[in-house]
C-alpha cells in the first residue's frame, strides 16, 4: 500500500463526479479554479491540521486543558472556537509509553474537518480501512513508524456520530517552549496516529 498523496490514477466515482462537475461549471465561467485551489489549501494547510495542533500544543502546555480534552473533547476544542465540519463530537485519545493510538473509518471516511483539515487521500482507500484494524502494526511501517514489539496499538473506529483526535507524546527538549513552538511540531498525520510528533531540531 503506498501513502504517496499524488498516486490515486484513477478516481473513486464520487470524485469523478465532483471532477466532471468542476470541469463543466469552470467552462461554463461559474467557477474560477484558482479560488477552488485557495480554499483546498486553507482546509489543508491552514484551518485544518494546524487547529489540532494548538489544541494539542495547549494540552501538552496545561495539565487543566489536558484534563478537559480527555474528559470532554468536544467541549475543550469548542472553547478554542474549533468546530463544525464533521466536529462537532470529538474524543481525544492519548498515546502513551505504554500505547499508541491510530484512527480508521471503516466504513467510509468519517473525519474531523474543524481540526485536521482535509483528510489524505489514503485515509479514504479502502486498503487503510481494512488494514489498519487487521494489521496496524504492519500498515505503521508501511509509514515508516516502527514501534517497539511491547507497545500496545489502539485502533479507534471514526463514525458519523464519533471522531477522534490522536494527542502524540511530547517530544523531550521542549521545556519552556510556547504554545506555538510547540504546535510546529504537530502533524496531522500524528494527530491521526501514522505519525509520532516531530522531534525537535
Amino acid at each position: 500500500m503506498s501513502h504517496d498523496h499524488d498516486h490515486d490514477n484513477e478516481l473513486d466515482p464520487f470524485a469523478a463526479r465532483v471532477r466532471a462537475l468542476e470541469t463543466i461549471l469552470t467552462e461554463k465561467g461559474l467557477i474560477d479554479p484558482s479560488a477552488i485551489d485557495v480554499i483546498v489549501d486553507t482546509y489543508e494547510t491552514k484551518i485544518g491540521p494546524r487547529n489540532g495542533a494548538r489544541v494539542v500544543a495547549k494540552a501538552w502546555s496545561d495539565p487543566t486543558y489536558a484534563d478537559w480534552l480527555k474528559r470532554d473533547a468536544t467541549a475543550a476544542i469548542t472553547s478554542m472556537s474549533y468546530t463544525g465540519r464533521q466536529g462537532e463530537h470529538m474524543q481525544a485519545v492519548f498515546n502513551s509509553e505504554d500505547t499508541h493510538n491510530l484512527v480508521v473509518c471503516t466504513l467510509c471516511s468519517c473525519y474531523p474537518w474543524s481540526v485536521l483539515g482535509l483528510p489524505p487521500v489514503w485515509y479514504k482507500a479502502p486498503p487503510y480501512r481494512s488494514r489498519a484494524v487487521i494489521d496496524p502494526r504492519g500498515v505503521l511501517q508501511e509509514f515508516g513508524l516502527t514501534l517497539p514489539a511491547d507497545k500496545k496499538i489502539r485502533v479507534w473506529d471514526s463514525t458519523a456520530e464519533l471522531r477522534y483526535l490522536v494527542v502524540p507524546m511530547r517530544p523531550t527538549g521542549t521545556e519552556g517552549w510556547s504554545e506555538e513552538q510547540l504546535a510546529s511540531l504537530v502533524s496531522r498525520d500524528a494527530m491521526i496516529g501514522t505519525a509520532l510528533a516531530k522531534e525537535p531540531e
